[in-house]
């Protein structure tokens, strides 16, 4: 991987221009030099076209370290992404911030950290960390940071929450861009959120509230995770509004990572009848352009971040290049893997039956309803199944349950019941749980869910399953309980097997563990669960199990 000088004939994609012609360019130290035209577009040859990006993800979602993230994505043609280290900020505070940060400068992928906004994301969970104002400032004065990261705290901007206002602030004086994450937030809402300063939404999961927040002036970025999936949704804003579109991931485990990344929202969007440079614009320029970062256009001076892919259909990648370097050729990635420091921080104690009791009182309970690819849930209140005067699961029902664990400190549990997993035995269990990342499970049983979460304490972090025989399956994630140490092939086929594994329980979700992970998600409506209690995304405010 040490050449960065080369030329290659090929089919040039003049996005800009909206032309394709047949071309030799030429780069030296990893900057073009010299792109001639040579005639009309030759079917004979392959393409070439600016790398995508991941306009916003979280890393730590795909239980790898940015450099194993790296080693997957650019098989897909992924040059750069815009990463918040939100998740192992929560954890770690800065030192985890600095770990990512670090952990990326060892990796040709360009990854633009931004300085995480919400740690912790709201004052209704643990968490293992808060940064304030002067730490995030110090992110951006090292320029370590390149942005204010997704404000998730919505309604804090609404009611012009000063330590909300002050990192708005902040960054507005030093000129960067502030992501948002406002679900359900519209008309007059949506444009006072906008007017504070910030500048994108990824939370939209209709056409209009997208439309809202264009007209309020932000940009949309289509999401396309292991859960949150609102292409579908959305994808019309390619064609009405090709200049403020950007394609995202968000969240993304191992396995969906190995076979594809934004390349796939590409094909997708192409299928669906799309234009191909309003396609391209959304998945290679806006992003570039809205967060001013120095990844390459294809364009004489620029960096040599392109691929080469196979057509215009399926937009096979052939060759990856990064600065010039050829990082992946024919999906095999050409980045060497490098060794990682371990740093966690994990206070739990191992939990027993007895914590897990809920007596009867009252006819009925609040169940939290998941749905498959929505991190939106619903309450349904229900009547209680209930024995020997103690509430219980109702498997018949799907009516499981649901329990966070305090990571940080020992505390009890606290416990709430669910539906929409499916599960017919056994139980799920990780310490992947956004925002503050404290221990989430959900159970048929509480015999299986105090063996599931214990195999994780006991393993300081990770994801597990207790199957129908009772034995347990665990993928250890000793990096701030959110990341494996491991190759990231490796992580995907650990991770797909007790993915597997939890269908074959009954769940009937695309992505079980990633929709667990965002059951203590407190800043999406309508219930969720945190560490301290049941809570109400409507009202922003604990609510009660029974009534």
């Amino acid at each position: 991987m040490k050449q960065n000088s080369g030329n290659i004939k090929i089919n040039y994609i003049d996005i800009k221009n909206r032309c394709i012609f047949f071309a030799e360019l030429k780069w030296q130290q990893g900057i073009i030099r010299d792109i001639k035209q040579l005639g009309q577009e030759n079917t004979e040859y392959s393409y070439l076209l600016p790398g995508f990006v991941d306009a916003h993800v979280h890393i730590e979602s795909s239980m790898l370290t940015p450099v194993e993230f790296s080693r997957l994505a650019v098989r897909h043609g992924t040059v750069a992404t815009l990463s918040d280290p939100h998740e192992i900020a929560n954890v770690l505070g800065l030192d985890g911030f600095y770990f990512m940060h670090d952990n990326a400068a060892q990796t040709p992928l360009k990854v633009f950290f931004g300085a995480p906004s919400c740690v912790p994301a709201t004052p209704f969970e643990t968490a293992g960390a808060s940064l304030n104002v002067e730490q995030l400032e110090s992110l951006f004065k090292t320029q370590k940071a390149t942005y204010l990261s997704e404000m998730m705290n919505y309604p804090g901007v609404l009611t012009k929450d000063p330590d909300v206002m002050a990192k708005l602030e902040l960054a507005q004086n030093y000129g960067l861009r502030i992501d948002g994450h406002a679900p359900n937030v519209c008309g007059k809402q949506a444009s006072q959120y906008a007017q504070a300063g910030i500048s994108t939404d990824h939370e939209c999961s209709s056409l209009a509230e997208a439309q809202d927040k264009i007209a309020a002036g932000m940009q949309i970025l289509i999401r396309e995770g292991s859960a949150a999936r609102n292409f579908e949704a959305l994808h019309e804003l390619i064609t009405l509004y090709p200049d403020r579109v950007m394609f995202c991931s968000d969240d993304k485990h191992p396995d969906d990572l190995q076979l594809g990344h934004i390349n796939q929202l590409v094909v997708r969007a192409i299928t669906k009848g799309h234009n191909l440079y309003d396609v391209l614009q959304c998945a290679c320029i806006n992003p570039v352009k809205h967060y001013d970062i120095p990844v390459g256009q294809l364009g004489v001076g620029d960096a040599m971040d392109a691929v080469e892919v196979s057509d215009l259909q399926s937009f096979t990648p052939i060759h990856t290049w990064i600065d010039g370097l050829c990082v992946a050729k024919q999906n095999k990635n050409l980045i060497l893997s490098v060794d990682t420091p371990v740093c966690n921080q994990f206070n739990a104690r191992l939990v027993e039956a007895d914590d897990f009791i809920i007596k009867a009182s009252g006819d009925k309970i609040r169940v939290i309803k998941a749905f498959d690819g929505e991190l939106l849930t619903q309450e349904w209140l229900t009547e209680a199944k209930t024995e020997k005067g103690m509430i219980v699961p109702d498997i018949k029902c799907d009516i499981l349950l649901l329990t966070v664990v305090n990571r940080y400190q020992t505390t009890k549990p606290s416990i709430a019941f669910i539906h929409g997993f499916n599960l017919k035995a056994g139980a799920l269990a990780s310490t992947v749980a956004h925002d503050s990342h404290n221990i989430i499970a959900v159970a048929t049983d509480i015999p299986s869910l105090c063996q599931a979460i214990n195999s994780i304490i006991n393993q300081q972090g990770g994801i597990a399953v207790v199957d129908a025989e009772q034995q347990t399956h665990l993928l250890p994630l000793p990096i701030a309980g959110l990341m494996s140490d491991d190759d990231g092939d490796k992580v995907a086929c650990l991770y797909a097997d007790l993915d597997q594994r939890a269908k074959q329980l009954g769940s009937t979700l695309r992505a079980p563990f990633m929709t667990l992970s965002f059951m203590a998600l407190l800043v999406i409506p309508e219930l969720k669960l945190s560490d301290k209690g049941l809570f109400d995304g409507r009202s922003f405010s604990f609510t009660s199990l029974t009534e």
